[in-house]
């Protein structure tokens, strides 16, 4: 019962879970080799039910898989859930950084400009006037030297644009896109001063929405979007 309640009331799982998956991307537990629980209880001083929780999350995220008489056997990182937000901020902080960037970027190129279309043409007048206001504040936090403003403006307007676009398949995507670009600023990939090519980008992003022209939208958001893509020195789309 100690243990259950520890497992609730305590994230301690979730931060046995990190470790062990950064165990795993970084060459320490080799793909295809196995762990037992009382190895994990062991090496990380944890209740059986901490392991249990911890390496169940793992599972859940195709990081590892249950054997029986085996234990737990570490998957490659190339299996492993790669929308999950979680499974993101691992990949960003490990040695596949790069290509976590270069495929969620590939991703972003696809889907963003098509939401940014949809936005314009299908979202509410409500919707479409808070991203155009978003839109404003974010230029002005970056050009007053706000950066942590116009970080967590740019994670919403960009998250607002899926959530609103009338797909809701895309609109999935949103926390995806959120962790990304919040991803990019605890590591130290994200500009301190914003291209001004960037933010007209932005701002023709957000007129377009407001006044309905899905082709301006979609135009401005490609370039937005391929301008990370040369920032960061990824492959050319």
């Amino acid at each position: 019962m100690a243990d259950s309640t520890e497992t609730q009331n305590n994230p301690l799982h979730l931060s046995i879970a990190d470790a062990l998956a950064h165990e795993i991307l970084n060459d320490l537990w080799v793909p295809g080799t196995n762990k037992k629980l009382e190895q994990i209880q062991d090496q990380y001083e944890i209740s059986r039910t901490v392991a249990r929780e911890a390496t169940r999350l793992l599972a859940s995220l195709r990081c590892v898989q249950f054997q029986r008489g085996t234990g737990v056997i570490a998957c490659a990182p190339e299996d492993w859930d790669d929308l999950n937000t979680r499974v993101i901020s691992w990949k960003l902080r490990s040695p596949y950084r790069h290509d976590e960037l270069r495929d969620l970027t590939e991703l972003r190129l696809v889907v963003e400009p098509a939401a940014a279309a949809g936005c314009a043409s299908r979202g509410s007048i409500e919707s479409r006037t808070r991203i155009a206001v978003v839109g404003h504040e974010l230029i002005k936090a970056a050009r007053e030297d706000r950066l942590q403003d116009f970080h967590a403006l740019d994670i919403e307007f960009h998250a607002s644009l899926l959530e609103n676009c009338g797909n809701p398949i895309f609109a999935e995507l949103s926390s995806t896109v959120a962790t990304v670009l919040r991803g990019r600023v605890e590591i130290n990939l994200y500009p301190q001063h914003p291209e001004e090519s960037a933010l007209l980008a932005h701002e023709k992003v957000a007129q377009a929405v407001l006044t309905g022209d899905a082709q301006g939208a979609y135009d401005a958001m490609h370039d937005i979007v391929s301008e990370v893509n040369t920032a960061l020195g990824l492959s050319a789309m």
